[in-house]
């Protein structure tokens, strides 16, 4: 059986996100009865400049697709890698929909902390909050953008980069306050974190998309599209393909660990077409940078 990712397209991210989940087969399976955590990209915001994240309207859209389908509790997880998390949070406007969708907020930047083993990678342990360890299903909701180092930064980096607690590694992690050889090899890195802690739900969303440079500073528009798969790796190789990026190295390692499907030739898309979804997604930014 193909990976399937689901791409729906509109001009409302509250409408482009449901017909893109609506598309999926066993969403009621890895939600029903379990406890089931939200993973936004929190990565970093200031009171001036929120595009590098998650929109408030985008994690209201999830949250309430996923009530839906009668999860046991659902928890928006955050951990900030370059700033507080209950910060970017404030920026974003997300602590309001937590508090006004009556879910549970938990930073897993905080201790207390956790050794984790990785069974590849540069790192064979990673600290963790244990609270991380208690989700039944998890749903990585990310941007649709660039990455400097890690080509491009989707549903797979989201939760890699995250979970490692930043209040013990520091803020940014590339501070090490704690030793640590995460960045000695990033790609293979993010294959081991999924490998260790699988995504459930990967969703992309375009509410904005980013590019020219990231994952903050670049170039952002509304791409209208919004990517979703039980598969992280197919969502990812189908979000970078979008984008304009071939050959993730961490993507090609994560399909050779079993996690998913990385080769495009593999992957069902449904709803709108892969050809189609590039040439919407590169009108969408030639109409930007044309204003």
């Amino acid at each position: 059986m193909p990976s399937i990712v689901a791409i729906g397209q509109s001009e409302n991210i509250r409408k482009s996100i449901p017909s893109a989940l609506d598309m999926l087969e066993g969403i009621s399976d890895i939600v029903k009865g379990k406890h089931v955590a939200i993973k936004p990209n929190d990565t970093w915001a200031s009171a001036k400049d929120t595009k590098a994240c998650t929109q408030a309207d985008t994690l209201e859209t999830v949250i309430r697709y996923i009530k839906r389908l009668g999860p046991k509790k659902i928890t928006v997880s955050g951990g900030s890698g370059a700033a507080e998390t209950e910060d970017v949070f404030r920026f974003l406007g997300l602590d309001k929909v937590i508090r006004n969708e009556k879910v549970e907020f938990f930073d897993h930047n905080r201790p207390p902390f956790k050794t984790v083993e990785l069974e590849y990678g540069p790192q064979k342990t990673v600290m963790v909050n244990p609270y991380i360890l208690t989700y039944e299903s998890v749903i990585s909701l990310a941007q649709h953008k660039v990455h400097e180092q890690a080509t491009v930064t989707l549903t797979m980096k989201n939760i890699a980069m995250s979970y490692p607690a930043a209040d013990y590694y520091g803020h940014p992690r590339e501070k090490q306050l704690h030793p640590h050889q995460i960045f000695s090899d990033l790609h293979g890195f993010i294959a081991g974190m999924c490998k260790r802690f699988p995504i459930s739900l990967g969703i992309i969303a375009g509410h904005p998309a980013m590019i020219a440079t990231g994952p903050i500073g670049g170039e952002t528009f509304e791409s209208g599209l919004a990517l979703a798969s039980r598969d992280c790796v197919a969502v990812d190789s189908v979000g970078a393909h979008i984008l304009g990026v071939e050959n993730v190295r961490y993507l090609e390692e994560a399909e050779r660990l079993g996690i998913g499907t990385a080769a495009l030739e593999e992957i069902r898309v449904k709803g709108t077409p892969l050809f189609e979804a590039c040439g919407i997604f590169k009108n969408n930014s030639k109409m930007f940078a044309a204003r």
